[in-house]
């Protein structure tokens, strides 16, 4: 059953201290337009299906799963390579997680290189006032595109 809540505003009652009005709504029920009726809601904590694991690359933690994409900083690698992160901090899988000091031994993450690019450009633009100090330049942050094959504990 739909609920549609009908309530009409003057453009007086738009401010922050208006008084919520009672109003009727399509089923017949008297209450306040301010009161919506509660929807379920998804668990905050949502359970862990596939394995996963918190890899270091570039100077960045990422946390992966099987079939992944993301992009990390470039590596020297082509289109097509298989690459193999063996600095793996942490194992996930389900209700057991393993935690390495600092590293997981002999855990590594099997992955794909899709592609290497370059990212959107940023401008840089320096100014001083009154000096005539004018200094354009501009950035794109080369970046290697990775799909995560398989986790190894």
């Amino acid at each position: 059953m739909a609920v549609l809540l009908v309530n009409y505003q003057s453009r007086f009652e738009w401010g922050r201290n208006a008084a919520p009005r009672e109003t009727v709504r399509s089923d017949g029920v008297l209450g306040k337009w301010n009161q919506v009726p509660s929807q379920e809601s998804e668990p905050v904590m949502k359970e862990l299906k596939q394995m996963q694991a918190i890899i270091v690359t570039g100077g960045k933690q990422y946390k992966v799963s099987e079939g992944d994409t993301l992009f990390i900083e470039k590596l020297e690698t082509e289109a097509g390579q298989n690459i193999t992160f063996d600095q793996v901090l942490a194992i996930l899988d389900g209700d057991n997680a393993t935690f390495g000091a600092p590293v997981v031994e002999g855990a590594t993450v099997d992955a794909t290189v899709v592609k290497n690019g370059k990212g959107k450009k940023i401008r840089i633009f320096k100014y001083n006032a009154k000096k005539g100090y004018r200094k354009r330049q501009g950035h794109r942050q080369p970046y290697t595109k990775v799909q995560i094959g398989t986790i190894k504990a």
